[in-house]
């Protein structure tokens, strides 16, 4: 079966990250031993909070090198939310600017819209090169943020939403793919998401 390796670094809020790519046919550990991730046919990144704490989070278990490394290696990479913010080279709060993983180039900064956070579910707006939309490319999915990244990575699909302004809701970069929004909150589409993640995967086709 593929195996996901869900990174374990503090994040809150993980289980349902865990729960939904098993459901999407994976067989899944959330761990920061770097020898089961190196292992793990994919490595999910998830991340909630401010982006700040997830960097310290992920210097704390040594995972920046480690998913470098990976994206590199073109090795099946998932980040979630902050897990997709953090992918960019610096991040912005209150008037501080932390440095990223910088897989991409570009600040991750506030949202330019009348309400923040943006909360809920909105749809995004996809290419039609897109494989993580594949099947799903009407569909709304469920965000929760106050930051996001407003110009999209060189070389890259890029799937954008709109609250506000315009930003960037995903990433397509090879086998790097990462969502702003939650796939493991956003039902039906979410699961599809996760699958069209796990298809991507060299063997076997993971069961559903």
């Amino acid at each position: 079966m593929t195996t996901v390796a869900v990174l374990d670094y503090g994040a809150g809020n993980v289980r349902s990250a865990v729960r939904a790519v098993a459901a999407a046919g994976a067989e899944v550990t959330l761990t920061a031993d770097h020898d089961v991730i190196d292992d793990s046919d994919g490595l999910l990144v998830p991340g909630v909070g401010a982006f700040s704490a997830v960097m310290a989070g992920l210097r704390h278990v040594g995972a920046v090198d480690l998913i470098r490394d990976r994206h590199a290696q073109g090795r099946p990479l998932l980040g979630i939310c902050v897990g997709l913010q953090v992918f960019f080279a610096r991040g912005e709060e209150h008037g501080v600017e932390t440095e990223g993983i910088g897989l991409w180039p570009g600040a991750v900064t506030g949202l330019n819209a009348p309400v923040v956070p943006h909360m809920g579910w909105t749809q995004i707006s996809a290419p039609a090169t897109s494989a993580m939309f594949s099947g799903i490319e009407d569909e709304r999915f469920y965000f929760v943020h106050s930051y996001a990244a407003t110009e999209p990575p060189p070389g890259t699909i890029v799937t954008t939403a709109r609250h506000g302004e315009d930003f960037v809701a995903a990433v397509e970069d090879g086998t790097t793919w990462a969502a702003q929004f939650h796939p493991e909150k956003s039902a039906a589409a979410g699961q599809q998401l996760l699958r069209n993640w796990l298809a991507t995967f060299p063997g076997p086709t993971p069961s559903s």
